[in-house]
């Protein structure tokens, strides 16, 4: 099956080449002038003619079926000038040409239409959107440190779970349902135990792709959503960069070049290096010990995270990226006014690897590919000596092949190959242990054809063959997008198809607040469902549906989107061992909808964004007795509002004025019915007196997983930005901020013994040093 699949790909490639090698090609890139950039979303336009493409992630485009002559090539995108240069086109014949853009303040009056409405218009982005460093930067960031794990916070169908040990849940989606990918790499564990951050340094992104849900067979191994985060080039004409200096971090970046450009076509070496420290357990309780806990007794948590990359360039606009990351995470959790710790945490990712973008002389294709090897680590150490510990390493590599057709449509096709090692060891509450070590080798075959007819209809069906060595199974995955434009300003669309993964969690349903995150490959021993059925295939599946509508009114952007996701298989770890004999694994299933309904509005100075959100999730699962039960996952959170606000003041815009506003109806947590004697007294050792000694505690949980609810999370964030330019290339950023600026006690975590209450951060003000230069 796999080989007719390669081969059906391959007809459909050479049919596709030979219905256009009648006509002329013009492909090339377009770049940043100043630094060297590929210019993503870019459009580019023959003058005098309806004939225009937009830029990729790389900057490059390509227009087929071009007649002979001579034609006037030209780009259009807001904050840019307009580059133009004079082309012949003969027949049969592939023309190069790279585009350089400048940095402009004013508004040309012949830009009639920007890059944004252009991929309105010819993509479908259902479920998806895409985030800049400039929408970043919009937002309040606490202690003046913009980063991309508070902007999530605020894109629709996003649950955050507080600002400690914080986890971000897309539409019905756990954390390790959702694949963060860096330059294609898998990561892991993204966000920091502080929240607030994440292990990404903003300035050294490109851009982030977010894909909710209905994504295109592109993307795989993941049962709900996909972040694509990539990452820019060094500059390749000067040494730049940026320190930053805050009570909770200090950070840099530099970027350059090591070889320069001959010419501006030239080929060029630069790197890119990015480093940041967090001291918070250091300055909390210096600085804010007036705030009261959690400050007094400080915040134990300390991250240092590094990133590098090297980027060979050639004249044709090829390029070899080389790169390695350290992430690297300890926090620990306090009981108030205390000195003892619940739990102490840490976890690291290390690796590295390369990727490539080949723009070939004698075709208009462009061909990228990927190797790396990853390795994530976490241990958890509770008070009462109960450890866990995990791991997951592995390499992927992948090459995949674009062909840009006229009216903006595509083929793209491409496979992928990548091999894992998990291992896990696990002491739940009942004490027993549960030790596991698995190994898989898996492959996949993709292909996407998106057709525009005429700008009016937009269909994209792919489809994705995944193999898994460890379970043997075959999965095809067809899936489909659609778009339709009733007119330049409003807009219907959709998407779905089937999804597939063979990583699960060892999170436990049950937990009011659970820092460790583990991870598994699919078991190959027998699991039931909770009808008592045996699983047919090891594998987490999953359904999307996913419609649509956008609407513009004058400057205001309306998008609203209906959602359901049927999770048919979930593999958990099974919360209802209580002896080594019980089974490591249950099986359960869930099924997900909801409605997002998001506003934008963007003009001159001022930029507002509101979202609403509505969702309902539930699993089914056995439970102590083997009954089948219905529950909400710790996740559900039913009514998510996100709204922000900002303004760009004073006569040189060397103001930034940002206020976000967010609440969210209660999290459902598992209620405590009793208590009693664990086993037998231990704490005296031989000696103990067991007439007058209590053995351990042991927790009788309510037969109800997750029939209760803590209290609405509300907060509000503010901050004020004020740049002073040094020169034409330096200037110095000063930011005030405040987290919660009404002091909201925000549950974070309940200790079931004593009914001890920790809340997420208070009042935070904050001030942040930045020099770029």
């Amino acid at each position: 099956m796999l080989k007719r699949f390669g081969l059906m790909a391959i007809l459909f490639f050479a049919f596709t080449v030979a219905a256009f090698a009648q006509t002329g090609t013009i492909k090339g890139f377009v770049y940043d002038k100043s630094t060297g950039e590929p210019m993503i979303y870019t459009n580019v336009f023959l003058e005098g003619t309806k004939i225009g493409v937009q830029t990729d992630l790389n900057g490059y485009f390509s227009i087929r079926q071009v007649p002979e002559g001579t034609y006037t090539i030209f780009t259009t995108v807001i904050g840019y000038d307009t580059a133009r240069a004079t082309i012949t086109i003969t027949r049969d014949k592939i023309e190069t040409k790279k585009l350089y853009v400048s940095h402009t303040d004013r508004q040309l009056k012949d830009v009639t239409i920007s890059a944004h409405k252009t991929e309105q218009i010819t993509q479908i982005k259902a479920g998806s959107m895409t985030i800049t460093p400039r929408e970043m930067k919009l937002l309040p960031s606490a202690g003046g440190e913009p980063d991309i794990a508070q902007f999530l916070q605020v894109t629709p169908g996003v649950v955050f779970t507080g600002d400690q040990g914080g986890q971000l849940y897309i539409r019905g989606g756990s954390p390790s349902q959702t694949g963060i990918l860096l330059d294609g790499v898998t990561i892991y564990n993204p966000f920091h135990s502080i929240g607030l951050y994440s292990v990404f340094e903003t300035d050294a992104i490109r851009s982030v792709d977010v894909m909710t849900a209905g994504f295109n067979a592109e993307y795989g191994n993941r049962t709900s959503a996909i972040l694509d985060i990539r990452t820019k080039d060094g500059n390749r004409n000067n040494l730049s960069g940026k320190v930053s200096v805050s009570p909770i971090m200090a950070r840099a970046m530099l970027e350059g070049p090591l070889v320069k450009p001959k010419s501006q076509d030239g080929g060029a070496t630069t790197f890119l290096l990015s480093v940041k420290h967090s001291y918070l357990d250091q300055t909390s309780t210096a600085l804010y010990s007036g705030l009261g806990e959690p400050f007094k007794s400080g915040l134990p948590y300390s991250f240092t995270d590094l990133y590098g990359k090297l980027t060979f360039s050639g004249s044709n606009g090829s390029k070899l990226n080389l790169f390695g990351f350290d992430f690297d995470d300890k926090s620990k959790m306090f009981y108030p006014n205390t000195d003892s710790s619940i739990a102490a945490f840490h976890w690291n990712a290390v690796g590295g690897g390369t990727n490539f973008v080949v723009s070939p002389g004698n075709s208009d294709a462009l061909i990228s590919g990927k190797f790396a090897y990853s390795k994530y680590y976490v241990d958890y150490d509770e008070a009462n000596f109960r450890t866990r510990n995990s791991g997951i390493d592995g390499f992927e590599g992948a090459i995949d092949f674009s062909y840009f057709l006229p009216g903006y449509s595509l083929i793209k096709y491409g496979v992928e190959v990548s091999g894992y090692h998990t291992s896990l060891d696990y002491i739940n509450s009942s004490n027993v242990n549960t030790t596991l070590d698995r190994r898989s080798t898996q492959g996949a075959l993709y292909a996407v054809f998106r057709k525009n007819f005429n700008d009016k209809l937009i269909i994209e069906p792919s489809l994705r063959l995944m193999y898994y060595s460890s379970i043997s199974k075959i999965s095809p995955e067809p899936r489909l997008g659609l778009k339709y434009n009733v007119s330049k300003n409003v807009r219907l669309k959709a998407a779905g198809g089937i999804y597939t993964q063979n990583i699960i969690s060892t999170k436990n349903d049950r937990d009011i607040v659970n820092f460790f995150t583990g991870f598994l490959l699919s078991p190959d021993q027998e699991i039931k469902t909770p009808d008592g059925d045996v699983l047919k295939s090891n594998l987490e599946r999953a359904y999307h549906v996913l419609g649509g509508v956008e609407v513009d009114i004058n400057r205001v952007e309306l998008n609203l989107e209906p959602w359901m996701k049927d999770f048919t298989t979930l593999i958990e770890l099974n919360r209802n061992k209580n002896t080594p004999e019980d089974p490591d694994f249950a099986g359960a299933n869930g099924k997900a909808y909801g409605v997002d309904l998001s506003a934008k509005y963007s003009y001159k100075r001022i930029y507002l964004w509101g979202v609403v959100s509505y969702q309902h999730i539930q699993y089914q699962s056995v439970d102590d007795h083997g009954q089948i039960q219905n529950y909400p996952p710790p996740f559900d959170r039913r009514i998510n509002i996100n709204l922000l606000g900002a303004y760009t003041a004073g006569k040189k815009k060397n103001w930034d004025l940002s206020i976000r506003y967010n609440i969210g109806s209660p999290f459902p947590f598992t209620q405590t019915q009793g208590f009693f004697e664990n086993g037998n007294p231990t704490i005296g050792g031989i000696g103990t007196n067991t007439n007058t000694q209590n053995g351990p505690i042991g927790i009788l949980y309510a037969n109800d997983i997750n029939g209760g609810r803590l209290s609405w999370y509300h907060r509000m964030d503010i901050s004020a930005k004020r740049r002073f330019y040094l020169n034409k290339r330096s200037n110095l950023e000063t930011t005030f901020a405040i987290t919660n600026v009404y002091d909201r006690n925000n549950i974070f975590y309940v200790n079931r013994l004593d009914n001890t209450r920790i809340y997420q951060l208070p009042i935070f003000p904050s001030i942040n040093v930045t020099w770029n230069f």
